[in-house]
């Protein structure tokens, strides 16, 4: 079910709210659970058994670790559950990849075409129980006793699809019973929700439209349209990770949780490292507490340092998708971070604001490429047209993009955080009253596109 469908807007998210908030307190947590399973089978419901299956896991995971004293039992009994996480983990997601790679080599030509649906927020849930169970071991918080809270945690519908990845320690007190609703929370979340729908539904969705018709041409663009609907996907990515994002913590808002920020104006970064310190910000620490610092972080020796960073961003872009063009992103930013790290960041330091900004953006937005283009030899061809297809752009090229111009300002003012500066500027009761406003207007805006939209995914659902 996707939040920005009006199934979920008109029927399940009210029917959820009243529901939740009928009930007495007490029992608000199990009917949440029950909600989060009725969203995540809406599309799939064998798949519920999987979400199941991994909250049995780790919630006995979670108290065999509790339990154990000694330290090799302890390691022991953390070892168990991550491994059977990783397995359902692989299996699901990385199992064809496997025998594709495998069928390059003649010994293992034989081996049959290997076709395993990926349920949907598999990548997702997998590492917010793998961050729960460490977290017990390391005894930053004691585990979850009660399975329906426990249960609830792991599959809590606002953010179990595409993110944010949640840590248990950060919500902890939000699970517990009764949570702190307030009208003030419950009316800041509804604002966010439909600030993050408007991102998706009138920014993102029209942006892919844009990238669709210049990257699916039957011939190559030009390089000034290869680099619009370069630009058009990366502000496209933007907005519909970010746009879920929001509604992923207005939601939570709606039911008295709280969840961390994801994306913080990541195009205004100067550096590369920056921008991923910026961008997609619960996967990143993610990498950093569970792989990079365990690994030895930034204390080792310089070559180690550059390993470990290796090592991290080949994961990443694993995490991201079982395919090659993920493993070449995530091996293109550990090329690009290992640079800042030996030089380029104290150079970029030195230089005006403006040549990091460019640079980090060129980079980005190239990046993207190897993100947004499964086929290598289609992305082979698409870079070469931005980068070698200086020509001038057809008739047909700019028109297409003379149409989407005052979309592409729009999204580019929005990627900017000086709306936000603008807005808050305002006098209190005044931005509350415009606030309101913009609220009904965009949740009209939405509707009207989406009654005649198709079918729009998140594009982070595939991971």
């Amino acid at each position: 079910m996707l939040f920005s469908s009006l199934v979920f807007l008109y029927f399940f998210l009210p029917a959820v709210l009243a529901g939740y908030y009928l009930l007495p307190p007490r029992c608000r947590t199990a009917f949440l659970l029950l909600a989060n399973l009725v969203f995540y089978g809406f599309g799939e419901p064998a798949f519920v058994l999987l979400m199941l299956l991994s909250i049995a896991i780790n919630y006995a995971g979670g108290l065999c670790i509790g339990r154990c004293r000694g330290a090799r039992a302890r390691r022991l009994a953390l070892a168990a559950p991550l491994l059977l996480n990783l397995l359902l983990l692989g299996i699901f997601k990385y199992a064809g990849f496997l025998a594709d790679t495998l069928r390059l080599f003649p010994a293992f030509s034989g081996l049959p075409e290997v076709s395993i649906p990926l349920p949907i927020g598999i990548s997702f849930y997998t590492f917010q129980s793998i961050s729960y169970l460490i977290d017990v071991y390391r005894e930053e918080h004691p585990p979850q006793r009660n399975l329906l809270t426990f249960g609830a945690y792991i599959s809590l519908f606002p953010q179990l699809i595409a993110g944010p990845i949640v840590r248990y320690r950060d919500v902890e007190r939000d699970l517990a019973s009764p949570r702190r609703e307030s009208a003030e929370k419950f009316s800041c979340g509804a604002e966010l929700f439909l600030i993050g729908l408007s991102k998706k539904v009138l920014l993102a969705n029209p942006l892919g439209a844009l990238w669709e018709r210049l990257s699916a041409a039957p011939d190559a663009p030009t390089a000034a349209a290869a680099w619009v609907g370069a630009a058009a996907f990366s502000l496209q990515l933007y907005f519909d990770f970010s746009g879920y994002s929001d509604m992923a913590c207005g939601l939570g808002q709606l039911f008295g949780f709280r969840f961390g920020g994801n994306f913080n104006y990541p195009y205004t970064a100067r550096t590369v490292s920056d921008f991923w310190r910026r961008w997609h910000m619960s996967l990143t620490s993610w990498f950093r507490d569970y792989v990079y610092i365990p690994l030895g972080g930034s204390r080792r020796a310089l070559p180690r340092v550059l390993l470990n960073i290796a090592v991290v961003w080949a994961l990443t872009g694993l995490w991201h998708g079982a395919s090659w063009n993920f493993v070449l992103w995530g091996l293109y930013y550990a090329v690009l971070l290992i640079l800042e790290k030996l030089f380029l960041g104290r150079l970029l330091g030195r230089l005006p604001a403006a040549v990091g900004h460019a640079w980090t953006l060129l980079a980005a937005v190239t990046g993207w490429m190897l993100f947004a283009i499964e086929d290598l030899s289609r992305l082979r061809a698409y870079l070469a047209a931005m980068f070698t297809g200086w020509t001038a752009a057809t008739a047909a090229e700019a028109a297409l993009v003379s149409a989407y111009l005052p979309l592409l300002a729009a999204a580019v003012f929005a990627s900017l955080p000086a709306g936000k500066r603008l807005f808050s500027r305002l006098p209190q009761r005044g931005g509350r009253a415009l606030a309101a406003v913009l609220s009904v207007l965009a949740l009209l805006l939405c509707t009207a596109a989406l009654a005649g939209d198709s079918y729009n995914p998140f594009l982070y659902f595939r991971f």
